[in-house]
């Protein structure tokens, strides 16, 4: 396509119907992709007799929802209130608050349920949090409802299922006039690994730490009715949730190169990717420069630590398809350096001025963060389906 053709394409954004009209960076969602990572979890979870609550924080678009949820909407994770309220709106009723709370967020999200009907759970993990409750209470008249966070590997917040803070917080809890529903963990750890085994383990200490959290309060007499679980690489590898009552994913819909070094996903799951135009070249280092540096791939370099290190993302050509060993070696604000990953054998394909490329995320929630909507795609086909918009902000 000439020069002058495709600026004549690209003008109006909103107007884009294939790829190559597509101001770059821009963020891709393969639809096909999409629809079969939903189902895969779907199924999984329903073989093992779980509720799925899928985790919003990657999508953030009720355009996406409405292909997790394709008759109604069910039960959801979100990360922020602006979460909440954005699916409140849609219709969304039943949700969880999967972040600890603070006073102020607590007033926020129990006032959102007060005005929408949304049943939205709130999550702690200290006397204090607790305490805090019967000020909420107070100051908007209604009950707010809350799990008690548990830490099964190390990773990040909660008490130890023995804690014996455990019980102090869950009757705290119940003094300050709200609601415990139930214990919930995260097997943040779980992204460290990269075996079938490990991940099977890993999913089988989620399980049990949480049950046996679940059982010490019920002992004790708090119903304790939900038991929350769940990671993206455990919620796959998990194969045997008895005592789980719900199973909770996000990045799942996506995938990414993190997912793919943990063994969790081929290169040919991730549905997102960025596409960007080549705009320079240094042959004698053997870079090529494209329009996408972090502010469109995020930092995020999650691969870093695996056996195989992406850059800042994995490099395919315009219809999605991988070139080998071709990674986003540097990024800066607005220039990612494309080269051949060290030790390699291969050479830099050739990438002429003003050519795509499809960059493919290391954290499929941070590249998607940096967008303010997907364009739709479905495999190779340069047609653009779609633009569906996303959410941002707390």
């Amino acid at each position: 396509m000439r020069i002058r053709e495709r600026w004549r394409n690209i003008k109006v954004r909103e107007a884009a119907k294939t790829i190559d009209a597509l101001i770059t960076p821009s963020l891709l969602l393969d639809r096909g992709r999409l629809e079969s990572n939903v189902q895969r979890l779907a199924e999984h979870a329903n073989r093992l007799g779980v509720v799925l609550r899928p985790h919003m924080k990657t999508a953030k678009s009720i355009d996406v929802a409405r292909h997790v949820f394709p008759r109604e909407p069910g039960p959801i994770t979100v990360s922020t209130i602006a979460e909440a309220e954005y699916f409140a709106g849609h219709g969304f009723r039943d949700m969880t608050y999967a972040v600890g709370i603070s006073p102020a967020l607590a007033i926020r999200a129990v006032e959102l349920c007060g005005r929408t009907g949304v049943d939205l759970k709130l999550l702690l993990d200290s006397v204090e949090q607790a305490d805090a409750l019967a000020g909420v209470r107070q100051a908007t008249g209604l009950t707010p409802s809350v799990f008690i966070e548990l830490d099964c590997d190390d990773h990040r917040g909660g008490l130890k299922p023995d804690d014996p803070k455990l019980l102090e917080v869950a009757d705290r809890v119940v003094a300050a006039g709200a609601n415990l529903v139930g214990v919930l963990a995260h097997a943040g750890e779980s992204y460290g690994l990269s075996t079938p085994d490990a991940l099977v383990k890993a999913a089988e200490n989620e399980r049990s730490a949480t049950v046996r959290a679940a059982e010490v309060l019920r002992a004790h007499g708090h119903a304790c009715p939900i038991v929350s679980v769940g990671s993206t690489p455990t919620a796959h590898f998990a194969d045997n949730l008895e005592g789980v009552t719900e199973l909770r994913a996000g990045v799942y819909m996506f995938f990414d190169l993190v997912q793919h070094g943990v063994g969790v996903c081929g290169r040919d799951d991730i549905a997102i990717s960025v596409l960007a135009t080549v705009i320079g070249s240094k042959p004698e280092k053997g870079w090529v420069l494209v329009d996408a540096g972090w502010m469109a791939l995020s930092r995020d370099r999650g691969t870093a630590n695996q056996q195989l290190d992406q850059g800042y993302g994995m490099v395919c050509d315009e219809k999605g398809r991988v070139l080998e060993d071709v990674i986003v070696a540097q990024a800066s604000q607005e220039h990612g350096i494309l080269a051949i990953r060290a030790g390699s054998g291969k050479s830099m394909p050739d990438l002429p001025l003003g050519s795509r490329v499809r960059i493919l995320p290391n954290h499929a929630c941070a590249m998607a963060a940096q967008h303010d909507f997907y364009s739709v795609v479905n495999g190779e086909s340069p047609e653009i389906e779609a633009r569906w918009e996303r959410i941002r902000g707390w």
